[in-house]
């Protein structure tokens, strides 16, 4: 995919570290200390990315985190879809993470109009899953940066749609006034 796109930034990570032959692993603050400015992304990781690959099933799908979830609350409140699955993903698609259950239950309450108690839930998610953001060991692949840029709550106001086409499966910014 790289090859055919050409400038494309090869990022993810396999068990949180950066693959051999990768440009970035997984982190948003390194991404943003890089950078790279305005070129493809090939992106893939253990868990969010394999999740969209097998979510054959599904007539629409979109990523989502706290950073676009008002987006993502208006844009499946504008579309009025019969069904909606919120899928999370976990830690390599086999164990529970505290962001994962935690952003889809932000977006169910803002979906049935009720609020979320979001500095409860970070606090939650920073002794819990996101723990791992503070430890000394892990600042090489998973800063502490990261942390508060993940959770700066609705700071986009776009989601991603993934939109298969020949040659797989990509990401598209759909604006959500």
């Amino acid at each position: 995919m790289k090859e055919l796109l050409g400038d494309a930034l090869l990022m993810g990570e396999r068990h949180e570290r950066k693959p051999e032959g990768f440009d970035l692993g997984n982190s948003p603050a390194l991404l943003l200390e890089s950078g790279y400015r305005h070129r493809p992304v090939v992106h893939t990781t253990s868990s969010g990315t394999q999740g969209i690959v097998n979510a054959t099933g599904a007539s629409e799908i979109l990523t989502g985190s706290f950073v676009n979830a008002g987006a993502i609350i208006r844009y499946i409140r504008a579309r009025c879809p019969e069904r909606v699955s919120l899928v999370c993903m976990g830690y390599a698609c086999q164990y529970p993470t505290d962001e994962d259950t935690l952003c889809a239950e932000y977006i169910l309450n803002g979906l049935e109009g009720r609020a979320s108690d979001f500095p409860a839930m970070k606090e939650v998610i920073r002794r819990g899953s996101g723990a791992r953001f503070f430890e000394a060991s892990s600042q090489p692949w998973a800063p502490a940066a990261d942390f508060d840029l993940c959770l700066q709550l609705s700071r986009f106001d776009f989601v991603l749609k993934a939109e298969r086409n020949t040659y797989g499966l990509f990401l598209h910014k759909i604006e959500v006034p």
